[in-house]
């Protein structure tokens, strides 16, 4: 079993590379999706500080279709999407096969004929939307992937760190 973040053609580096942070964490798979709003050479992820980046298994996808090509179990493809009816806690993460976490591009997120096509796949983080129109994404992908971890059990993430309260005296 593996876990997927999905980027759609993101664009602002800071939220891929706080993603890939939190990928590295997590042993999840980041998948970025052409065309990119940025650079992900070595050279320009040492300079914003992402000296973590070769601990990240990221695979890149030159458009959408090739990356739906990829998938092998479509009901295990989730859509984080504000439009969605489904909160992100409804699905079930079991252990069993991998799951990915499709989200969109930070401006406009995913093309509304791919949605209309996957509706029963899309589940949405709460908001009020009267206040703001998104969440951060980074802060959304990892809601999701704690979300699907905490439901499997979180399997073979260290726990080295206890705390008591004699302890925090």
């Amino acid at each position: 079993m593996t876990n997927h973040i999905v980027l759609f053609e993101p664009l602002f580096p800071a939220n891929t590379g706080n993603i890939a942070r939190t990928c590295a964490g997590t042993n999840t798979v980041l998948h970025l999706i052409k065309p990119l709003g940025f650079s992900t050479d070595d050279k320009h992820m040492k300079r914003a500080g992402l000296d973590y980046w070769d601990k990240v298994e990221v695979v890149y996808h030159d458009d959408l279709p090739s990356f739906m090509a990829t998938v092998p179990d479509l009901t295990k493809l989730y859509i984080v999407s504000k439009f969605a009816s489904r909160d992100y806690t409804q699905p079930a993460y079991e252990l069993e096969g991998d799951h990915y976490f499709l989200f969109g591009k930070e401006t406009t997120g995913l093309p509304e004929p791919f949605m209309r096509q996957y509706p029963d796949n899309a589940v949405r983080i709460p908001q009020n939307d009267e206040h703001i129109r998104a969440l951060n994404l980074s802060n959304c992908a990892a809601l999701v992937i704690y979300e699907a971890l905490r439901q499997q059990g979180f399997p073979n993430l260290a726990r080295t760190h206890h705390y008591t309260a004699d302890k925090l005296k």
